[in-house]
């Protein structure tokens, strides 16, 4: 039980914000850095704020948390609040879907990573093509 009210508890949530998360931007940083990818910023100011950016070449590189951003593979919605769960990462799903469109309308390359899927370094090739490599 909570030992604090509902409108207090958001309070305290919506204040939370979010430093390079351990498991999924650092690792990532770790390959680019492995396999001599350089040149990207990191939190560029564009819709969304890309976790890594290569601005000169108008590439956006997105790392998702597999439960924040609902991978059908192994994200599980947590068995009590359902219902807020479920529509909490069906807004995440919907806004990276309208952030990717909105700037590859403006001519960017936009890709995205999944947190499971940074080990197996996949997404690596597709960036690599994208910056010409």
């Amino acid at each position: 039980m909570d030992s604090v009210s509902k409108v207090e508890r958001s309070r305290i949530m919506r204040a939370v914000r979010s430093r390079e998360n351990e498991s999924t931007e650092k690792r990532v940083s770790k390959l680019l850095c492995e396999n001599s990818i350089k040149g990207y910023r990191k939190h560029w100011p564009i819709l969304g704020k890309p976790d890594f950016c290569w601005p000169g070449r108008k590439i956006a590189l997105f790392v998702d948390g597999c439960f924040w951003h609902g991978c059908p593979r192994c994200s599980k919605v947590p068995t009590t609040n359902t219902v807020y769960w479920d529509a909490k990462i069906g807004r995440n799903r919907s806004r990276d879907l309208r952030v990717t469109r909105s700037l590859r309308r403006q001519g960017w390359k936009v890709l995205r990573v999944r947190e499971c899927a940074i080990a197996s370094g996949k997404f690596l090739a597709a960036l690599q093509s994208a910056l010409g490599n």
